[in-house]
């Protein structure tokens, strides 16, 4: 189903032919429009699935001060403990809702949100500063959490701020890419663009944030990060290569590395399984 899915959501001709185009002509006109793309979420309508966590979630809206950008908060109080579900790149704070009904049998308080650009949040440029200074801003809204969950670019949110000193119990990332450097050719290709736009795209970025795309990379954040991680990735993942979820493995103190099989990037979030394997974790 998520492999299918993905093909649906190709990426508009119109986009390719720009890219293909100024790329000929100039490259740094080619990076900028790159960069535009690479910060530009795109809106999907919530499904079906996750109509009823949306609807009986508690919703607030709060500002984030270093970026100036707003987010939708999802707040649904169970009991003392409290998880953070952090999505994905297009994502949503209700896509993880299979997972949230788990941890609502446990009694915990599930707290999610729509980062900057995405789901219910204002339109706005975005990208994983972005998502890491939410997940910091809800910490310490929240006094903390006991588990953090993150799938895909949310999984890469959650090592990276664990990294840079934040504290929980233990940890969960889905489907998280790795190296910056490779999530940008990732996302040129798809675009239609060469590699050789890479450099260009990434001092772009740097310029314009003052900071080091690879300062991000999760790998290198895991060095420094000391609670028990849970590693879940598929095999068939066509998003994100699952060398990925063992470079970071290799480099975390305490974890564990499951690897599915036929799951791809996004049914993973709904196998019962991988969920029954979730909990294990949290619980044991």
């Amino acid at each position: 189903m998520a492999q299918k899915q993905a093909k649906v959501l190709e990426v508009p001709r119109y986009i390719k032919n720009t890219s293909k185009v100024l790329q000929a002509l100039n490259k740094n006109l080619a990076a900028a429009f790159a960069l535009k793309l690479f910060e530009t979420p795109i809106k999907y309508k919530t499904p079906k699935r996750e109509q009823k966590m949306f609807e009986v979630s508690h919703k607030s809206k709060i500002l984030l001060p270093k970026c100036g950008k707003e987010i939708m908060v999802y707040e649904n109080k169970f009991g003392s403990k409290k998880v953070l579900l952090v999505h994905g790149w297009n994502g949503r704070g209700t896509q993880l809702v299979s997972i949230a009904k788990a941890f609502k049998e446990l009694n915990y308080t599930i707290i999610s949100f729509d980062a900057p650009g995405h789901g219910n949040s204002p339109k706005s440029a975005s990208n994983m500063k972005d998502f890491i200074e939410a997940i910091f801003e809800l910490d310490k809204k929240h006094n903390g959490f006991d588990v953090m969950i993150g799938h895909s670019l949310g999984g890469m949110s959650v090592i990276n701020s664990l990294g840079r000193g934040l504290q929980t119990d233990k940890a969960v990332i889905i489907g998280s890419g790795n190296t910056t450097k490779a999530i940008t050719e990732d996302f040129l290709n798809t675009i239609s663009m060469s590699k050789k736009i890479t450099p260009v795209l990434i001092n772009l970025f740097e310029r314009k944030y003052n900071d080091k795309m690879n300062n991000y990379d999760v790998a290198e954040k895991a060095l420094k990060v000391y609670v028990p991680v849970l590693i879940i990735h598929d095999k068939n993942d066509k998003d994100v290569p699952f060398t990925a979820a063992e470079a970071i493995s290799a480099n975390l103190q305490n974890n564990e590395l499951l690897i599915t099989t036929g799951l791809g990037h996004r049914k993973i979030l709904g196998d019962e399984k991988v969920i029954e394997k979730i909990i294990q974790f949290v619980t044991s």
